[in-house]
């Protein structure tokens, strides 16, 4: 989950937008090949951002949240989406298949540990990677926590966060019959992938939309809230794909289960207090399971990268995070 775009109002609390110092294709196996970009001090101390989505791919704004003058910066687009080929692919894409990528990008960049920091979705998948290496992350610092369990899946597309947003889940989900309304995320799976591309465009727009609207706490309506159409086809199937298949977690709550693992790994969490897509229970719920987390509540904000109060925590985070942060 997850669309993170630089707004005005928080662009002051950003570091100034840099140019990558090396841009890369790799070739990751199954018929994939990632972008992955550097950019900062390129013997500064490393850090990777995972995207949020599944699908959403990387932005230049998210460079800004790191002082490029301390801080390597890696950032790539997850399989299927952003620039990495072939676009919208589901195929041999699944959470470890991302795991794996980001360990070869580690392996391929020189790098022995580094900073892993993601938001939505990206929190997932930061925590499945450290989870399965720990030893190659210095701190976790997490923002929006997606745990990827079934009540999460709920509470967004079963008509929870449709109780605060009448409006806007009632077109999200009159979009389908009304007889295959008991379970959308199925309903919305065979039509984004019937192989008719009009129609796979016009679901993926209603999918993204719906989401996108949540995003800021100032959230007012759906109108340009699902993107271009070449985006919101990538960041609709991704999703869905992954929703469809319990993002592919051998058991619900696996993560949260899995705590124990990172027991080395010390972590900050970045949430806000009416973030309507990932509720804050499901980061209270991760520090209360994860001794070495801290997590700061912002009062006045909601889910997406891009609101000032999460923009602000963040910049702060990783400010603080420059004296223990060497170079890798």
């Amino acid at each position: 989950m997850d669309k993170s775009s630089g707004q005005n109002s928080a662009a002051g609390m950003l570091y100034p937008l840099t140019d990558p110092f090396d841009q890369r294709m790799l070739d990751v196996g199954d018929g994939h090949s990632i972008y992955v970009e550097q950019c900062g001090n390129p013997r500064g101390a490393p850090v990777v951002v995972f995207h949020g989505g599944p699908g959403g791919g990387c932005s230049p704004a998210m460079r800004r949240y790191f002082d490029p003058g301390h801080y390597r910066v890696v950032l790539f687009d997850q399989r299927g989406c952003g620039r990495s080929r072939p676009h919208a692919s589901v195929t041999a894409n699944t959470t470890w298949h991302l795991v794996q990528d980001a360990e070869a990008i580690r392996q391929t960049l020189r790098i022995d540990r580094w900073m892993v920091f993601g938001g939505s979705w990206g929190a997932t998948l930061g925590l499945a990677y450290a989870q399965t290496h720990p030893d190659r992350v210095a701190h976790l610092v997490l923002r929006g926590v997606f745990l990827g369990r079934a009540t999460e899946l709920e509470w967004f597309y079963g008509g929870g966060a449709g109780r605060f947003f009448p409006d806007l889940w009632a077109r999200f989900a009159e979009m389908i019959p009304e007889d295959e309304r008991g379970n959308l995320i199925a309903a919305y799976n065979r039509r984004l992938f019937c192989g008719d591309i009009r129609t796979e465009t016009r679901f993926a727009r209603a999918w993204a939309g719906w989401e996108n609207a949540l995003a800021s706490i100032e959230t007012r309506s759906l109108t340009g809230a699902e993107g271009p159409a070449e985006y919101a086809r990538a960041f609709a199937r991704l999703e869905n794909h992954y929703f469809s298949n319990n993002c592919f977690f051998e058991e619900d709550g696996q993560l949260l289960n899995n705590a124990a693992r990172l027991a080395d790994v010390p972590g900050t969490i970045v949430q806000g207090r009416y973030d309507m897509i990932c509720p804050p229970v499901a980061a209270w719920n991760l520090h209360r399971a994860w001794p070495g987390s801290q997590m700061n509540l912002v009062p006045l904000a909601g889910h997406a990268l891009s609101e000032p109060g999460i923009t602000a925590e963040l910049v702060r985070v990783t400010n603080g995070l420059r004296a223990e942060m060497s170079a890798g």
